[in-house]
């Protein structure tokens, strides 16, 4: 059955001599989600001697994804200049349009679903 939660973990390689362009791309599009987004978290964290960084976002369900696809397809842009991905891995059931979605635009970075089992989400 799709839906549900998905958490996607991306694994992005960053270009050489962009890691400060990264940075601002990021940051940009973080702030924009935080606004307008759907998701319900979202972390990037960066391993700058490997020029790596990981981005986990958090959505409700497939529509939220692809409402941020939608919305934010500006910044997606933009932090891709600076970087490729690597891996995506998906946790949950996305639908069949995310996952052709997913499909589609991950390139021939590495793409692995494990489906969600249970769990909660506390707000504090």
């Amino acid at each position: 059955m799709a839906d549900g939660p998905i958490l996607l973990r991306n694994t992005m390689r960053i270009k050489e001599g962009h890691l400060e362009a990264y940075r601002e791309a990021v940051r940009s599009a973080v702030d924009f989600v935080r606004e307008h987004g759907p998701q319900l978290m979202v972390e990037v964290f960066i391993d700058e001697a490997n020029l790596r960084a990981y981005s986990f976002q958090l959505y409700p369900d497939s529509a939220a994804v692809l409402k941020h696809w939608q919305l934010a397809d500006p910044y997606i842009q933009k932090v891709m200049e600076h970087c490729s991905v690597e891996a995506l891995d998906v946790y949950g059931q996305p639908s069949k349009e995310v996952m052709d979605g997913l499909t589609k635009n991950g390139g021939t970075a590495s793409l692995g679903v494990t489906p969600h089992l249970t769990g909660f989400f506390r707000h504090r």
